[in-house]
């Protein structure tokens, strides 16, 4: 491998003056997965882009998809439902289409699952769980749609064949829907049940989201035989002021260890995750559930609204988890669309969505937060690889990675510093702010103490182009506060006045007093998806370089801030083309 520094003229590019803007909440900056564009989705892809298409992450030939339903794994194969528009590159004709897989990475594509063909399901079959009742047995709860107003009810499938490993064929039984929205219920915001849990009385219990004025609810169900279900007298939690609850996920995780969990009792944690759609972020808690009122109550330390921990802060929604007993962890799954936005440019390409790369999920020790990390059968993809080590980077400088192939790369790297004298003040003004909206004003060009440091990825010979995914460390009051941005404002010169291109950021809970930061990001052609402190803020950026593409593609290491940088450790590797078959 080849490393070479750059000046710091080189990396001083003209610094946009940023002025402090409000995050348009209202959608995150892209259109909601059920925007119907009637005259569109049935225009099927002529011809379909490799540009921008990844490489690694899973995404089926041709045409839109987005959440990722019901992963299960059952009789040694994973299954991943995902909702998917066989006709057209935008969203609609929904259908759960199939695949599964021996590893998570390599998959096999099946005919659809399940898809509108009874009246309770007529006019859409949109996202749900799988459960694996007594004597090994899947069953598949979903939302379906059954009149043009979108009323919405939860129905229930099951295989035709157990023999069958690839559990090819679903069958809908007559007896559906198995629930149906009461009067006090809003009867077009009621979807995605989750899988579902026993408790110690033996009766079953799912939820599902929903809201009751701008109150966000996780309505509660209890069932004795899975077939007749009971709403509870109060929900399973609500939140004041958060909009609808989409694609809710509640589970267990272990006060120890990073291993999974798939009982629910008094003696865990618990995580309750919900998709925001007023904002498109993802959010989560971490408290206790009480088992005889049925209640889940945040811990003090979860701030329950907007303002919360999200699953990943950047392009990232609708995900979903489920135990994994062949490998005894929590995985969870996300999507993340498309932030060109607008349906003519899917429709060029011929696709639209990824499903982002599987991730363990367990309780970090501190139990104030989740951790995440790619699950390990990634590693595999791992082909070329390079090192580097105790390479020191001054104010400006930047170092470029050789020797991989920056576009579908696989990076990990440790950074230290000497000291944190040099940390900026916190502004207590930017209390109330939003981590991404500090982010825009303090961008990776914008010269710090400690940071911004970090990997400049996809980018251009020229640095015309870059996403470049960086810390700061800035002096509060009391502490320290350790700022994490993937930003994407100069990831490409494609102009478009609709292409959401934002500043992703989250605050990192970290303890600085071995004075080191590390970082983990997956490259794959359009997405950057990163881990920051083995996994304690993650963020997913959707990009679309013009000239950094393929082998035009660069890495590099940089430090903007006074404090010099170590790179104590780097390790980088190309990597390989999952199979999709």
């Amino acid at each position: 491998m080849e490393l070479f520094n750059k000046s710091s003229s080189r990396w001083a590019l003209p610094v946009i003056l940023v002025c402090f803007f409000i995050v348009l909440l209202s959608n995150n900056g892209v259109l909601a997965s059920h925007k119907v564009f009637i005259h569109l989705q049935d225009s099927s892809a002529v011809n379909v882009k490799t540009v921008g298409r990844t490489g690694y992450h899973f995404q089926p030939p041709k045409h839109w998809i987005n959440d990722p339903n019901a992963p299960m794994y059952f009789n040694g194969y994973y299954h991943l439902f995902y909702q998917y528009n066989p006709n057209g590159s935008v969203w609609g004709n929904i259908v759960w289409a199939h695949s599964v897989s021996k590893d998570l990475i390599n998959w096999i594509n099946l005919e659809p699952a399940i898809y509108p063909s009874k009246p309770f399901d007529k006019y859409g079959t949109w996202s749900g769980s799988a459960t694996i009742l007594p004597g090994n047995k899947p069953i598949i709860l979903y939302t379906g749609i059954v009149d043009a107003n979108k009323t919405q009810v939860q129905n229930y499938a099951v295989p035709a064949n157990l023999s069958d490993p690839y559990l090819r064929e679903w069958i809908k039984p007559d007896n559906n829907p198995l629930i149906v929205p009461d009067i006090s219920i809003n009867k077009t915001q009621f979807r995605d049940p989750t899988t579902a849990w026993m408790g110690k009385d033996g009766h079953w219990r799912i939820i599902i989201g929903s809201l009751r004025k701008k109150r966000g609810l996780a309505i509660m169900y209890r069932s004795k035989d899975f077939m007749r279900w009971i709403k509870a007298k109060h929900p399973l939690h609500s939140t004041a002021n958060t909009g609808n609850w989409e694609c809710p996920d509640f589970f267990p995780v272990s006060l120890q260890g990073t291993n999974g969990l798939d009982k629910y009792d008094e003696n865990s944690k618990y995580a309750l995750k919900n998709s925001m759609d007023l904002t498109r972020f993802e959010y989560y808690t971490v408290g206790t559930y009480d088992i005889k009122k049925d209640r889940y109550i945040p811990d003090n330390t979860s701030v329950d609204s907007w303002k919360g921990l999200r699953l990943d802060y950047g392009n990232f929604y609708a995900s979903k988890s489920f135990y994994d007993p062949s490998k005894n962890r929590r995985v969870t799954w996300g999507w993340a669309n498309e932030s060109d936005i607008m349906p003519d440019d899917d429709i060029e390409k011929g696709w639209a969505g990824i499903q982002l790369i599987p991730r363990k999920l367990w309780l970090d020790p501190s139990g104030k937060q989740l951790v995440q990390w790619p699950v390990e059968e990634l590693e595999t993809l791992r082909k070329q690889k390079v090192q580097l080590s105790n390479k020191k980077l001054n104010k400006g400088e930047m170092v470029e990675v050789q020797g991989i192939t920056p576009a579908q790369a696989d990076v990990e790297v440790t950074f230290s510093f000497a000291s944190l004298d040099k940390a900026e003040p916190f502004d207590p003004s930017w209390a109330d702010l939003y981590a991404q909206d500090v982010c825009a004003i303090k961008g990776s060009t914008v010269e710090g103490g400690l940071g911004p440091f970090g990997l400049a990825t996809l980018a251009s010979q020229n640095l015309e182009e870059y996403t470049p995914v960086f810390f700061r460390v800035f002096k509060a009051q009391q502490n320290y506060k350790v700022l994490m941005c993937s930003d994407a404002t100069r990831s490409t010169l494609k102009y478009n006045e609709t292409m959401y291109k934002p500043s992703f950021a989250g605050y990192v809970d970290v303890d600085l007093v071995d004075k080191k930061l590390s970082l983990r990001s997956l490259i794959d052609n359009s997405v950057v998806e990163s881990f920051g402190a083995g996994g304690k803020t993650c963020i997913t950026s959707r990009v679309y370089p013009t000239l950094a593409i393929n082998d035009k593609a660069h890495l590099f290491a940089f430090n903007n801030g006074t404090e010099p940088i170590t790179i104590e450790t780097l390790d980088a590797w190309s990597m390989g083309n999952a199979k999709i078959e």
